[in-house]
């Protein structure tokens, strides 16, 4: 039975839940008992899908989404939904019509973005698992922040029915989850989940791609390094990861202004509004430059997973931080590269910083590897043991 007293009043101060279906039950099955959150650009039959947007505010959907319907058949039980950033664009979960969502590990700090309700939720114990999508690292980025474990499938390995999309080619649906054994299962019920051999070479690590990071997670990194096994360091790149990042986002843009332009601008946050307007405003030489940065880096990294296995990195390359400070415009420069190259993805706590916040380790692989990218993952955080309940978990 969910005491949902105590689960409103522990979500109080976080607001990483919007809506509570306190008419919610599962059924017998593969996730008989586990509690579900569903981020709100993910339709849930007779529950508000907003996407975080004012101008969908009053919508409710009308039918699961397919992830969600899957959910149900393995008996998931779906409590409710989950805040996020307007239309997933954006880096903090700071949304101007539904409120900030806080992280549980720290008093008015960020959970990241855009799926910030779903890691918080999941952080504080409000929920076992919690959907989000993932454009550019919009599941693994909060994951990280908030110290608990996110999946995004290759995208053509999970369906996009009943997600409202911030970008086609980019989005993906993923769960995030306090454990990897929940995260595995979860995995397997929504999406293809490969058994195919990864390859058996050393761990890949990319170098000179012009990041930022901070120096814990540098630190953190390389005492992966140190005992991860045989690793092996790779610049073949043509541009920095934040030009790639930028061009990955011009495409996001550009598509979320034509979907946008049709409705009231007013219901519009200015701070949406410019975002958007990058993409309308590229030249097309340099739309054509993006495009061409894109394609190489997709074949680039599919060549690179495909002959080493994996590609490990720091998922992000800050730790969470205050609401009151600007995001760093760098937050997604690692997980960009799987989005764009239609790879799985994973992040697992690796460890915290000198604030005390969490730090996240990211392992790419091939398409049809997911077995052997979680059975590293296990072994990675065997190893690591970068989990740690927040002091305000709720279960």
């Amino acid at each position: 039975m969910i005491d949902w007293d105590a689960l409103e009043s522990a979500n109080g101060p976080l607001n990483a839940f919007t809506y509570f279906d306190r008419q919610a039950d599962g059924s017998s099955g593969v996730l008989a008992g586990v509690t579900i959150g569903v981020k709100a650009n993910i339709a849930v039959r007779n529950m508000p899908w907003t996407a975080g947007c004012e101008v969908f505010r009053e919508r409710i959907a009308e039918n699961d989404a397919a992830v969600v319907a899957k959910i149900r058949e393995a008996g998931g039980m779906v409590i409710g939904m989950l805040n996020m950033e307007e239309a997933a664009l954006g880096a903090k979960t700071d949304n101007p019509w539904f409120g900030k969502t806080y992280n549980p590990h720290k008093e008015g700090y960020t959970p990241g973005g855009s799926s910030g309700g779903s890691g918080a939720a999941v952080a504080a114990g409000l929920c076992d698992v919690a959907l989000g999508t993932d454009t550019m690292g919009s599941v693994r980025v909060p994951s990280a922040y908030c110290g608990v474990y996110g999946f995004k499938p290759a995208q053509s390995s999970i369906s996009q029915e009943g997600l409202e999309l911030t970008e086609q080619s980019l989005d993906c649906i993923g769960p995030i989850a306090r454990n990897l054994d929940l995260l595995e299962k979860t995995t397997r019920i929504i999406s293809d989940f490969g058994e195919e051999r990864a390859a058996t070479g050393s761990l890949a690590t990319l170098v000179e791609t012009g990041v930022d990071c901070q120096l814990e997670v540098i630190e953190n990194f390389r005492d992966i390094m140190r005992w991860a096994g045989e690793t092996i360091a790779v610049s073949q790149l043509q541009n920095t990861l934040s030009r790639i990042r930028f061009a990955g986002f011009i495409k996001a843009a550009k598509f979320l202004a034509k979907q946008f332009d049709v409705h009231d601008q007013s219901k519009l946050s200015d701070g949406f509004r410019k975002l958007i307007a990058y993409g309308p405003a590229r030249k097309a030489a340099d739309w054509e430059d993006d495009q061409a940065i894109l394609k190489q880096t997709a074949e680039t990294m599919q060549q690179l997973v495909a002959k080493h296995g994996f590609c490990i990195l720091p998922t992000t390359p800050q730790a969470a931080f205050p609401h009151s400070e600007d995001a760093p415009a760098n937050q997604a420069d690692y997980t960009c590269l799987a989005n764009i190259s239609d790879l799985p993805a994973i992040s697992i706590p690796s460890g915290f910083d000198d604030n005390d916040m969490p730090l996240g380790l990211q392992i790419i692989t091939s398409k049809g590897c997911e077995a052997d990218l979680f059975a590293l993952a296990r072994k990675l955080d065997d190893k690591l043991r970068g989990y740690r309940r927040p002091d305000n978990y709720l279960k």
